[in-house]
C-alpha cells in the first residue's frame, strides 16, 4: 500500500485529506509543523507529500529545499494562500510537482495525488532536479536553474524559466493562460492574460528548433499551454 505524508497545522484539514485518501487507498500519515514534517520525510520512505507552506517551526518551502538538496525526489503538493503568487513561484522553483490553493475541494487535490503519482510511475525522470526529455537532447537543471539543446546553453529570462519548469514539470497537463499567469504573476503590472502569449512565443523563438511547428509547447485552442516531452 503507497504511504502519503500529509503535513498542515489545521486538524481539520488534515483530517479531511486523510479521509478522502484513505477512501482511496493510500495509508496516510499525518504532521502539524515543519521540524516533524522533516523528521518524518526524513526517515520514512513515501509515495507522495501534501506540504502546507506555512508551518510552525519550519516553512514548506525549507522542507522541499533541504529534501532536494538531499537528494529526495518524493513528489511534493504543496498546499498554498489563496493569492499567493510568490509562494507558488518559489515552490515550483524549489522542486514542488504541483500546487493547491486554498480553500480546495478535497476531490480535486485527491485527482491532483493521482496525476503526480501515474506520472511519476509512467515518467519517474520527470521528478528529479534535472528533466531530461527529447531523448536527453533538452536538459532542465533546476538546481543551477540553466537549460540545454543539444549541449548548448539556452538563455532565459526569469519568466520564461519559470513558465518552462512549471510546463515541464507538469508534462501533458494542459494550463490555461490564466493558471499560468498566476505562476509568473509577481513580474507584471498589468492583469492581461494574452501576456503570456508573448512569453510562450519568445520560448518558443529560443527553445524549439522549429518554433513556426512547436514540438515541446503545445497550443490547446481555446484552452491554454502544454508541453509534451517526447
Amino acid at each position: 500500500m503507497e504511504k502519503i505524508l500529509v503535513v498542515d497545522d489545521e486538524e481539520k484539514i488534515t483530517h479531511v485529506i486523510r479521509a478522502y485518501l484513505e477512501k482511496e487507498g493510500f495509508a496516510v500519515e499525518t504532521a502539524a509543523d515543519g521540524p516533524q514534517a522533516l523528521q518524518l520525510a526524513q526517515s520514512r520512505d513515501y509515495s507522495l507529500i501534501v506540504l502546507d507552506l506555512m508551518l510552525p517551526g519550519l516553512s514548506g518551502e525549507e522542507i522541499t529545499k533541504r529534501l532536494r538538496r538531499a537528494g529526495n525526489n518524493v513528489p511534493i503538493i504543496m498546499l498554498t494562500a489563496k493569492g499567493a503568487e510568490e509562494e507558488r513561484i518559489l515552490g515550483l522553483g524549489l522542486g514542488a510537482d504541483d500546487y493547491v490553493v486554498k480553500p480546495f475541494s478535497p476531490g480535486e487535490l485527491v485527482a491532483r495525488v493521482l496525476a503526480v503519482r501515474r506520472r511519476a510511475r509512467n515518467a519517474p525522470g520527470l521528478l528529479a532536479d534535472v528533466l531530461e526529455f527529447a531523448d536527453g537532447k533538452l536538459v532542465i537543471d533546476t538546481l543551477r536553474h540553466e537549460v540545454t539543446f543539444d549541449g548548448k546553453s539556452i538563455e532565459l529570462t526569469a519568466t520564461e524559466y519559470k513558465l518552462l519548469v512549471a510546463l515541464a514539470k507538469n508534462a501533458g497537463r494542459v494550463f490555461s493562460r490564466g493558471e499560468l499567469m498566476d505562476i509568473v504573476q509577481g513580474v507584471y503590472a498589468t492583469g492581461f492574460d494574452r501576456t503570456i502569449d508573448s512569453h510562450i512565443k519568445n520560448l518558443r523563438q529560443k527553445l524549439e528548433p522549429h518554433p513556426e511547428q512547436p514540438r515541446f509547447i503545445r497550443t490547446v485552442y481555446g484552452v491554454g499551454y502544454k508541453f509534451v516531452g517526447d
